[in-house]
């Protein structure tokens, strides 16, 4: 678990499933992401994330401190077998739409980074996010990631054409 100034970060519970379903299968949350996602591929991501737990890494419940609602999940995972960063440590975020431009996902994404550090031995943390994602890439660059000019590849998740299909890699190194 992790503490913010306004979050909690945590493992998911069963009782997060319906606020976690309703976020991911919603289009606009998804839109830039992975639109078209349905009950059954939302239960599907959080149960990959799950399986990660015992590397200490996978994707956490994002609560608000107050009142305890759901505003996101985000966290660290493996990337994936398709990506140029394939089984190293990707950074990721989704913030359900009511809780947009309030600061959480860097919040979260900042004490993540802060954890991380102490738990990994890797010296480097990736992120990807489809070309046309300004609003994902903007929060990258405020977290201190940088653009990996080598990093751009076709996603192999979409089909040739796709506007999510053209997609950016970002990092950020280990602080010294």
């Amino acid at each position: 678990m992790i503490e913010t100034e306004r979050l909690v970060l945590r493992e998911p519970v069963t009782g997060d499933r319906d606020a976690l379903v309703a976020m991911l299968t919603n289009q606009e949350v998804m839109a830039q992401l992975f639109p078209g996602m349905d009950e059954t591929a939302a239960d599907a991501v959080i149960a990959k994330h799950d399986r990660m737990r015992h590397e200490r890494l996978g994707f956490l419940v994002a609560e608000r401190r107050d009142d305890g609602t759901v505003v996101g999940f985000c966290g660290l995972k493996r990337g994936e077998p398709h990506a140029p960063i394939d089984g190293k440590i990707e950074a990721g975020w989704i913030i359900d739409l009511p809780w947009w431009r309030h600061g959480y996902a860097r919040e979260a994404m900042e004490a993540v980074f802060a954890q991380a550090w102490g738990q990994i031995a890797e010296d480097r943390i990736y992120a990807i996010t489809s070309a046309v994602n300004l609003k994902s890439q903007a929060l990258m660059a405020r977290l201190g990631m940088a653009r990996l000019v080598d990093g751009d590849y076709l996603s192999a998740t979409f089909p040739e054409g796709h506007e999510l299909r053209p997609t950016v890699t970002f990092a950020i190194d280990r602080p010294a």
